[in-house]
C-alpha cells in the first residue's frame, strides 16, 4: 500500500515537470547565407539621349525589337538644322570671298609701297645735299610712312580674314554634325528594353548639364543580373565571387544560380528621419547554365527574364563543413554574473552603497544551450559559429551525440532552470494537453 502512495506522489510530481523534445549533436555542412530583395536587370543596359532637341519625326523601331550597331532608331526634325548648315556655308563663302579681296588690295598697297619708298629715299639722299626744300621732303616722308601704315592694314586685314575662315569652317563642322545627329543611331546590339517617347514628341538633347531627354534603352537580354539592397549590418560579409542562389517571382519553385560581380562601396537611404533605412547595393550575374532549360532551342536568342522583375537573393558569405552543430533554437543567451568582483564595505552604511555599485556594473551576454542528462536540464555555456537558416555551428562546449533540449524555445529562452527537472517528449507530442 505504502509502494502505491509513493509511486502515485512520484507519477504527480512527474507531471508537473516542464516537458521538453531533444536533438543528439551532430555533424553537418552550414552555409552562412544573406537574404536580400531587388531587380532583375540586364547586365549592359544602354539609355539612348539624343545630341539635339527637335521633334521625332520618325521612329524606326518597337520595344522589343533587336537592334545590331549601327541601325537606325529614330529621325529628329532636320529643317532647322538645314537651314543652320546652309547659313553657315555661305558665312564661309563670305569670308573665303573677303579674302580674296583682301590679298588682291595687298597686292596694289604692296607695289605702292615700293614706289613711295623710292621716291622717299632718292628725296632723303637729295635733302642730305640740300638739293631740294624741306617741304619736298617732308611731303615724300608723309607718302611713305601712309603707304607703310596701309601695307601693314591689309595684311592685319588678311590675317583676320584667315581667322573668320577658320571659325565659319568650325561652324560648318558642327552645323554639319547637327544635321548628321538628327539620325540616332544602335550604339551597340542588343534589344529595345524601353521605348519612351511617341512620334511627334518633343526631346531636349545632352549638353553638359543635362543628359537630355531618353527615348529610349537598349538591352542586352543575354546576359542578366539580379541588382538586391543589402542591410549595412550584412555588407561586411559579402565578397566579390561569392556565389549566390536567386529566386525570381515568375518562377515559383526555382533557384538560380549567380555570383557576386559587384558591392557597392556608398550607401543607399530610403525612408526619413529616424526611420531610414541603409543599405548597400550588390549585383549578382546570373549564371547562364542554371536557366539553358528555359530557352526554347529554335529561339537562341530568347531570354526568360524582363528588366524590372521582382527577385530574391540568398548569398553564400561562409561555408563549414562537417562541424558539429544544433538547432537555432537550441542555443540562448543568458547574462552572467560570475565574473563580479564584491568589495566587503569597511562599514555597516557602506554595504548598501557597495551593493549599488555592484548592480551598475554590466552585465556579461554569454550563450547556453541546455543539455539532457537523464531528467534533468543541464545548463552549458558554449561558442557558437556560423549558421544557416536551421542550424548553428557549435565551436566549443558540446561535444558529439550529446542531447541538447531544443523545445519549447519559451522554457529555453526564459523558463528553463538550471539542474531543473525535466520531462523528455516526442515533439509531435510537446504542446499536447496532459
Amino acid at each position: 500500500m505504502i509502494l502505491l502512495v509513493i509511486l502515485a506522489v512520484n507519477k504527480k510530481n512527474h507531471n508537473n515537470y516542464q516537458r521538453v523534445a531533444t536533438e543528439k549533436v551532430q555533424k553537418r555542412n552550414i552555409i552562412e547565407a544573406i537574404s536580400a530583395t531587388g531587380k532583375i536587370q540586364p547586365v549592359k543596359d544602354i539609355k539612348i539621349s539624343p545630341y539635339i532637341s527637335g521633334e521625332v519625326i520618325e521612329i524606326f523601331v518597337k520595344e522589343g525589337d533587336r537592334v545590331k550597331v549601327g541601325d537606325i532608331l529614330v529621325r529628329i526634325d532636320p529643317e532647322i538644322y538645314k537651314s543652320a548648315y546652309e547659313q553657315a556655308e555661305a558665312q564661309l563663302n563670305s569670308q573665303r570671298a573677303n579674302l580674296v579681296n583682301a590679298k588682291a588690295q595687298l597686292a596694289q598697297l604692296e607695289a605702292r609701297f615700293q614706289n613711295t619708298e623710292t621716291v622717299y629715299l632718292r628725296n632723303k639722299a637729295l635733302w642730305e645735299k640740300k638739293v631740294i626744300s624741306d617741304a619736298d621732303f617732308e611731303t615724300a616722308k608723309t607718302n611713305y610712312e601712309v603707304a607703310k601704315a596701309d601695307l601693314d592694314a591689309i595684311q592685319a586685314t588678311i590675317k583676320a580674314a584667315e581667322y573668320s575662315i577658320s571659325s565659319a569652317n568650325a561652324a560648318l563642322k558642327k552645323s554639319r554634325e547637327d544635321l548628321t545627329k538628327t539620325a540616332v543611331y544602335a550604339p551597340a546590339d542588343g534589344r529595345v528594353s524601353k521605348l519612351s517617347v511617341e512620334k511627334g514628341e518633343r526631346v531636349m538633347g545632352a549638353s553638359q548639364f543635362s543628359a537630355g531627354t531618353e527615348i529610349m534603352r537598349i538591352a542586352n537580354l543575354d546576359e542578366m543580373q539580379a541588382e538586391v539592397d543589402v542591410n549595412e549590418n550584412d555588407i561586411i560579409k559579402v565578397k566579390l565571387g561569392d556565389t549566390a542562389l536567386i529566386e525570381v517571382d515568375a518562377y515559383l519553385n526555382r533557384k538560380f544560380k549567380g555570383i557576386v560581380t559587384e558591392v557597392a562601396t556608398s550607401a543607399t537611404t530610403t525612408g526619413v528621419s529616424i526611420d531610414q533605412v541603409t543599405n548597400f547595393q550588390v549585383k549578382i550575374q546570373l549564371l547562364k547554365s542554371s536557366y539553358l532549360d528555359l530557352i526554347p532551342p529554335d529561339q537562341p536568342d530568347y531570354s526568360p527574364f524582363r528588366p524590372g522583375m521582382s527577385t530574391t537573393a540568398e548569398i553564400q558569405t561562409q561555408r563549414r563543413f562537417d562541424v558539429l552543430s544544433v538547432p537555432i533554437q537550441a542555443v540562448t543567451t543568458r547574462s552572467d554574473t560570475t565574473g563580479r568582483i564584491t568589495r566587503k564595505a569597511s562599514k555597516p552604511e557602506e554595504e548598501s552603497q557597495t551593493e549599488q555599485s555592484e548592480n551598475k556594473l554590466p552585465e556579461i551576454i554569454k550563450e547556453y544551450v541546455f543539455v539532457y542528462d537523464n531528467g534533468i536540464a543541464r545548463l552549458r555555456e558554449v561558442k557558437s559559429g556560423i549558421q544557416d537558416n536551421n542550424y548553428i555551428e557549435i565551436i566549443s562546449g558540446l561535444k558529439e551525440g550529446e542531447d541538447v533540449i531544443i523545445a519549447p524555445f519559451s522554457a529555453i529562452s526564459r523558463k528553463l532552470k538550471n539542474n531543473e527537472m525535466v520531462e523528455k517528449v516526442d515533439r509531435e507530442k510537446l504542446y499536447e494537453t496532459k
